[in-house]
């Protein structure tokens, strides 16, 4: 059994196909477009999305379903000791305090939230040191 899952968003840049290859989980982040709701990297490619954008589609954002990233860590602590979660950076997102809540009421002391306060490539590079980290067998 691996010790440490590490989980992160889609904010991240990394695709739900290079966290397969990885062994990362990427958790979708949620767009409303002209109020129909999409999954990045799911139902919503980058390039859908900009041709939304320069068609004046009405966007908004909404952070990941509490459910789903409690679904997930549950499923993954099946397989693994603790769950490392690198969300988006608190300033820019609520997910990041509503997951720390969540994983201080339920899931005692197995799964970590990071606040890195970091976006796009910076938070990626936080993941690849934490994945990295990991398989050295830090804890």
């Amino acid at each position: 059994m691996s010790r440490i899952a590490i989980v992160t968003d889609s904010n991240s840049g990394i695709t739900q196909e290079q966290g397969q290859e990885l062994g990362i989980s990427v958790i979708p982040m949620p767009f409303y477009i002209d109020d129909e709701l999409f999954f990045e990297g799911i139902n919503l490619s980058q390039e859908e999305f900009y041709h939304k954008l320069e068609h004046d589609a009405k966007i908004s954002t909404s952070m990941p379903s509490p459910t789903d990233v409690m679904d997930l860590w549950k499923k993954l602590l099946e397989g693994h000791d603790q769950v490392l979660y690198i969300p988006m950076s608190s300033g820019l997102s609520s997910s990041c305090q509503t997951a720390r809540i969540l994983a201080e009421d339920e899931f005692d002391g197995k799964v970590f939230v990071v606040n890195n306060q970091r976006i796009s490539v910076t938070q990626r590079q936080s993941v690849l040191d934490a994945m990295a980290l990991a398989d050295d067998g830090a804890e």
